[in-house]
This record gives structure tokens, C-alpha cells and sequence, in this order.
């Protein structure tokens, strides 16, 4: 997309992405920006890690389950232009934590997000051709995936997770995050982006950091609008059975 203000990479399976991502549309909404919703792969990012010694038994399948739908999102952006990732990732947020009752979703191994049933009916839903499902399996999409994630990693450094934010790219600042648990009114959301982008852009300014999170309120995390849900310490950037 030429001439965006923003470039938002993100995992479809992240949570905390997909809440960062409802508070820049918030912005955005104000502020009319543009944004180019781009791919960042945890799955790729942990290539290096032994998932069974280092995550929650979850991780793994969820993880592999974000790499299969960038594959998706990367058919459809070739198909139908970086305009078509916009509305996709709101439906799968939507689907994954917003609509979701809480509980996992893996089963036997397998991460029902990144099924072609599942995969089928949003897109669908979308008015987008199905046959973009058959790109779950398609690993030729993958290099595709991988520069486009060391693309956001070269902006940040590697300790990082998702979302990564450029702002006003190529020469704008960037940044991981920010994390945010709760979902902040359309008048603190504009707040809140002028402090960050504030603090970002400050000459030698690196990193402002604590490992506590709240779970986000999220439908899938059970935890309501009017509820905060619980700290847990992500060492890390993540639940990590082990740091290393």
C-alpha cells in the first residue's frame, strides 16, 4: 500500500496484537490514517527455541496455526492487494477472541484456527474465494513470510515479539508493541498514541519495560470489558516455561 502511515505487522494468533491492533484502528479512525496491515510469524521468530522445553504445551500447535494463516493472508493479498488484509485479520480477531467462550484451541496436536473448515467459513463470510484455504499448506509462501519478518525484526532488533509498529515508513520510528490489556476510550486511544509515538521517537530512547500483564479483556481470556483481568509475569515477552 503506497503511502501508509502506519505498517502494522502482526500474528493472527497473538492476542495482544490483535488488542493493539483494535486500539490503532480506534486512532486511526481519528487521526485518518493509513494502514498496511503486514506479517510477522511467531512460529518463524521461535524457530530457534525447543518449544516442548521452553512454552506451555499449547504454544507449539498455536504458533504453527499463525504461520498456516499468514500463508492464507498472503493468497489473498496477492489475489485481491494489501487492502484485503485489513477486514480479514478484524474477522479473525473477532472469531479468535472476541466470539471465543475461553479454553483451548488445540486439539489433539492441531489448533483448530488453522484448519481449512475453520479458514473456509471466514472467508466466505468475507465474500472472498475459498480455494485461499489451499494455502494453508502451501509452503511456497513462506520465504514470503519470513523477509516479511525480518523486515520488522531489522526495525526493532530480535528480543521482541508481536505487534511491531513503523510509523510514517520508511524513515519513521518503530517500535514492539505497546502491550495493552484493556481497550482504551476513542479519547485516551488518541492519548495514548501521541505519548507512545512521543516516547518512541525521543533520540536514543530504547526500551520501558515490566513483565506483568494483565490477561487482556478478551471473551477468550474470560475476562469482560468491566473486568481487569489477572497480572501473570511473561518473562520474556511470553509464558515461557524456562527464559533461554
Amino acid at each position: 500500500m503506497a503511502g501508509a502511515d502506519i505498517h502494522f505487522y502482526f500474528d493472527p494468533v497473538c492476542p495482544f496484537a490483535y488488542m493493539t491492533s483494535k486500539w490503532v484502528r480506534k486512532v486511526r479512525a481519528q487521526r485518518e490514517y493509513a494502514v498496511e496491515w503486514r506479517f510477522i510469524s511467531l512460529r518463524v521468530l521461535n524457530a530457534h527455541i525447543d518449544y516442548a522445553k521452553h512454552f506451555p504445551p499449547e504454544y507449539e500447535a498455536g504458533h504453527t496455526a499463525g504461520l498456516r494463516l499468514l500463508r492464507v493472508a498472503a493468497s489473498v493479498r496477492r489475489e485481491h492487494g494489501p487492502d484485503a488484509i485489513d477486514p480479514l485479520y478484524a474477522a479473525w480477531g473477532r472469531r479468535f477472541f472476541d466470539e471465543h467462550p475461553g479454553g483451548s484451541y488445540a486439539a489433539d496436536g492441531t489448533d483448530f484456527r488453522g484448519t481449512a473448515e475453520y479458514v473456509t467459513a471466514v472467508l466466505d463470510d468475507l465474500g472472498l474465494p475459498t480455494h485461499h484455504a489451499a494455502a494453508l499448506d502451501d509452503t511456497g509462501f513462506d520465504e514470503e513470510i519470513k523477509a516479511e519478518t525480518e523486515e520488522a525484526l531489522a526495525l526493532t532488533g530480535r528480543d521482541v515479539g508481536t505487534p511491531i509498529i513503523h510509523f510514517q515508513p520508511p524513515n519513521g520510528v518503530a517500535f514492539f508493541g505497546p502491550v495493552i490489556s484493556r481497550l482504551p476510550s476513542d479519547e485516551d486511544a488518541v492519548r495514548l498514541w501521541d505519548h507512545v509515538i512521543g516516547l518512541a521517537g525521543f533520540p536514543g530512547f530504547a526500551e520501558l519495560k515490566r513483565s506483568l500483564r494483565e490477561k487482556p479483556q478478551l471473551r477468550s481470556f474470560g475476562v469482560s470489558d468491566a473486568e481487569v483481568g489477572e497480572q501473570e509475569d511473561w518473562h520474556g515477552g511470553s509464558r515461557r516455561t524456562q527464559k533461554g
